[in-house]
C-alpha cells in the first residue's frame, strides 16, 4: 500500500480541480480570496502542528514540501469555495455542512484512508480537537468572506452587474 501514497496525494490535489468549471466563474471570482485565505490558514496550522506535533506527514511529494500541501492545493482550496458558493449567506446551513464534512474527514478519511495508507496520522492530538480546529477555520473562512463582502463594496458589484 505504501507505493500507492504519492499517487493518492496526487489525485487528492488534482481531483477538486476539475469540478472548477461547474463552480462557475463569478463564484471563483468572488471566492477565490476567501479560498487563498483558509490555505494560508491551514498551512499556518500545519505549520504549528508539525512544532507541537499534533499530527505527522509521513509521505511527502517532494522532500522539501509538506504533505500537506496537495491537501491544502486540492480539497481546502477548491472546497471552501464550493462550500461558500452553496452556502453562504446562510450561516446555520454554512456551520452544519462544514461540521458533517469536517466530520467525514476526521473520523473517516484521517483514520481509514491517510493512516492506513501511511500518509499521515495524528500523533498529540485527539480527533475531536482536530474536529475543533476545523470548526475554527470554518469560522475564520466564513469571517473573511464576510468581511470582504460588507466592507469592500463587493456586494453592490455584484448587485450592480445583476442589474
Amino acid at each position: 500500500m505504501m507505493k500507492y501514497t504519492k499517487p493518492l496525494l496526487i489525485l487528492m490535489m488534482i481531483l477538486p480541480w476539475l469540478s472548477i468549471p461547474m463552480l462557475g466563474k463569478a463564484a471563483f471570482k468572488r471566492f477565490l480570496s476567501a479560498g487563498l485565505f483558509i490555505s494560508l490558514m491551514v498551512r499556518f496550522t500545519n505549520f504549528i502542528a508539525k512544532k507541537r506535533k499534533w499530527w505527522w506527514w509521513y509521505t511527502k511529494l517532494h522532500p522539501e514540501i509538506s504533505g500537506s500541501i496537495p491537501l491544502i492545493v486540492g480539497p481546502f482550496f477548491i472546497g471552501s469555495m464550493w462550500i461558500l458558493k452553496l452556502t453562504y449567506g446562510k450561516f446555520f446551513r454554512y456551520m452544519l455542512f462544514n461540521l458533517i464534512i469536517d466530520a467525514f474527514f476526521t473520523f473517516v478519511l484521517v483514520d481509514h484512508w491517510l493512516t492506513k495508507f501511511g500518509i499521515a496520522s495524528l500523533v498529540r492530538m485527539k480527533k475531536i480537537q482536530l474536529l475543533y480546529v476545523f470548526i475554527i477555520l470554518a469560522l475564520q473562512l466564513y469571517g473573511f468572506q464576510y468581511l470582504k463582502e460588507n466592507f469592500s463594496g463587493w456586494k453592490q458589484r455584484v448587485e450592480e452587474n445583476l442589474n
